[in-house]
């Protein structure tokens, strides 16, 4: 592994920096959640038209730049570093990957240009909180999520020649302005579920979207519920010729389990991306935290000093450093690993979410009365912290499978 970065891989970094120093400060960040999509459709369009943002990571031949997640992590840094929110996460690192991964190729030559040019959005709508475990990250995904004869989430049934889903969601993230659903739903009654991926065009007929309270606004999250919404599967559907006469519904599609191993495959290497992702993303995060941290202490005065030239503060603050210096080696290798086989991106996430919870916690303490106050950003880093480890996490949950995986500890061994 070269750890050194190309001069593209540079300037990558710099004019996504460079675009967020000038449109995308603590003001900005503020009144871009309170709108009805919950970012800056204008900063938005600025990264789709000028950077490519959204295509970044994406095939040239579906009109993408074709870089790899190393280009795309150090993007997000960036992003990580002012909390800008957007779109990118849920459209390009989960949804994208799995229409590339699962779709046919009409599929792939409608869909994915759109989503690499940034005029179509999307989501990744699955049940209930367990996206963590969907992705791979803290549980095997073919668990109890994914139906196997349990009620709950969505349930998908054909009709005709066609498919219509019904059920609920919540905490999709930007759920409630995504034009592309990406629809984790079960299929086959209830004796024979399974677990297949649906494409739903936002808005639709029987479609509910309600933007819900989230401890993170800058990740805003919304219910879906959906009685009877026309659905296209994605990937071959087999059994589309067998139609019943008169558009009946019928209840005994699917006594296979075709197409059920290939998506919790797809979701999981899905998942060791977005966990490669994210970890630079709360990297960027908890090195802005400690910017600002060491930049307050150096100023702020008691007993005639800045309080920066206290031991006690220095050691606070070294510590921190080097947390946060150990995550970015973790997050650039994660990054780096996507590409050669390893699956390394749940730790390297565990590891970032520590330091940007570090981070922000001793932001907050150092900055004294003002760190508590709504009017400081310091709380948006801590809320970011807190807000990631219950979507992706927890930290120690990350690492415990990690280690399962590994066959770290086989059973009969106690560690020590």
């Amino acid at each position: 592994m070269d750890a050194r970065f190309t001069a593209e891989q540079e300037e990558i970094r710099r004019t996504v920096r460079e675009v967020l120093l000038k449109r995308c400060g603590p003001e900005e960040v503020r009144a871009a959640v309170r709108t009805e999509e919950g970012y800056d459709g204008g900063l938005w369009t600025t990264f789709a038209d000028q950077l490519g943002l959204p295509g970044l990571a994406l095939p040239e031949t579906y009109g993408g730049i074709g870089c790899s997640t190393t280009e795309l992590a150090l993007a997000t840094e960036e992003l990580g570093r002012s909390l800008a929110p957007g779109p990118l996460l849920p459209t390009s690192v989960l949804a994208a990957p799995l229409i590339l991964a699962l779709g046919t190729e009409e599929q792939r030559a409608d869909l994915v240009p759109r989503l690499a040019a940034g005029g179509t959005t999307a989501a990744l709508a699955v049940p209930g909180p367990h996206l963590a475990t969907v992705l791979g990250l803290t549980g095997a995904n073919p668990g109890d999520w994914a139906g196997g004869g349990r009620a709950g989430g969505i349930q998908a049934r054909r009709v005709g020649g066609g498919w219509r889903l019904y059920g609920q969601v919540e905490q999709v993230l930007d759920g409630h302005s995504a034009k592309l659903l990406v629809v984790a739903a079960h299929a086959g009654g209830y004796a024979r579920s399974r677990t297949l991926l649906f494409t739903v065009r936002a808005p639709a007929d029987g479609l509910t979207r309600v933007r819900q309270t989230a401890l993170d606004e800058t990740r805003p999250r919304a219910r879906l519920e959906l009685r009877d919404v026309a659905a296209q599967l994605l990937g071959p559907d087999r059994e589309k010729g067998d139609e019943r006469a008169g558009g009946e519904e019928t209840d005994d599609e699917g006594t296979g389990d075709e197409g059920t191993g290939d998506v919790f495959q797809a979701l999981a290497d899905t998942g060791d991306t977005t966990a490669a992702v994210l970890a630079a993303e709360a990297v960027g995060a908890a090195d802005r935290a400690l910017e600002r941290t060491v930049a307050y202490v150096r100023q702020r005065e008691q007993f005639g000093r800045a309080i920066g030239s206290f031991q006690a503060v220095k050691h606070r603050l070294a510590d921190v450093y080097v947390q946060v210096r150990a995550a970015r080696s973790a997050a650039y290798y994660a990054a780096w690993a996507t590409a050669h086989g390893e699956r390394v991106g749940g730790l390297a996430l565990a590891q970032a979410l520590e330091a940007l919870r570090t981070a922000a916690a001793q932001g907050i303490q150092l900055h004294g009365g003002i760190g508590f106050t709504w009017e400081h950003e310091a709380h948006l880093y801590f809320k970011r912290a807190a807000g990631d480890e219950l979507l992706f996490g927890p930290v120690h949950r990350l690492r415990s499978y990690a280690a399962d995986m590994a066959g770290l500890f086989e059973e009969g061994e106690v560690a020590v």
